[in-house]
């Protein structure tokens, strides 16, 4: 079964869940429940990068963050620090994280790959094209799937130039990101462009806004969950190594019936 990554927002404004655990100790709580749901990777967040987010800054993200993860550090799962500021990177792996998760590919802070490469940390390798603030603007594409291929090899060769060991390089498509409404369904479809480039694949579909087309518009966290689950099961079909998703439960049950349908478990 692939890895299952919940997300932890400590935030005010995250798009699904924003303000629910940005006390430290109802992060740590639903951390844990995570855990017990099935996630064997928690990533802890302290910024939003929803459209049209805007940056908080180093210290109120550290501020956010550190706590959580100094106490969900020493459990079951690892723990994975979501953040594009190397300098929070750093803190964060100091404190117990061991994947840093960048969205923006190491292309908003240039001591990214170096951070990474000094601590040893494994690194998430996201597609980025610009801010979240006017990341729609740039979602210009002629064959989606080739093209973040493409734009994420570039970064992967950065990474390695920086000191970054191959192994520790996962590599996330950044579905929703410089992406609109069915360039994210044609870039799942061409999944294998992403794979093809021989790292580990992060998928991150999570409650995102294009999953509501296909339920009939402005869709409940229910069933965005649920449409969540059965994309996580597509995602294992297509190789992928890992998703990113906040209902973890859901997504389980549905990896363990492809588990039993495959012959695996039952």
């Amino acid at each position: 079964m692939i890895e299952i990554m919940g997300i932890v927002n400590v935030t005010p404004d995250s798009f699904s869940d924003g303000g629910e655990f940005l006390d430290h100790d109802a992060a740590v709580t639903q951390g844990r429940a995570l855990v017990a749901d099935g996630a064997t990777i928690l990533d802890i967040g302290g910024e939003s990068t929803r459209p049209g987010s805007h940056p908080v800054g180093s210290e109120e993200e550290l501020r956010r963050i550190l706590p959580v993860i100094e106490r969900l550090a020493d459990g079951p799962a690892l723990v994975s620090v979501d953040t594009y500021r190397a300098d929070v990177a750093e803190r964060a792996v100091a404190a117990g994280a061991a994947i840093i998760n960048d969205v923006s590919g190491g292309r908003a802070d240039p001591d990214m790959f170096r951070i990474a490469a000094d601590t040893g940390a494994q690194i998430v390798i996201g597609h980025w094209r610009g801010p979240s603030a006017d990341m729609y603007a740039l979602a210009d594409y002629d064959r989606v799937g080739r093209e973040v291929a493409t734009e994420l090899a570039a970064r992967v060769e950065a990474a390695l130039a920086a000191g970054v060991a191959a192994e520790r390089i996962v590599v996330d498509p950044g579905i929703g990101f410089a992406k609109a409404g069915e360039q994210n369904w044609q870039l799942l479809r061409e999944l294998a462009d992403v794979t093809a480039l021989g790292h580990r694949v992060l998928v991150g579909t999570s409650r995102k806004r294009f999953l509501a087309g296909p339920l009939g518009g402005d869709a409940s966290r229910e069933r965005r969950d649920h449409a969540t689950a059965i994309t996580s099961v597509l995602a294992q079909r297509a190789g992928a190594w890992g998703v990113r998703v906040h209902g973890v439960a859901a997504t389980r049950d549905a990896l363990a019936v492809l588990d039993a349908w495959d012959g695996g478990s039952a």
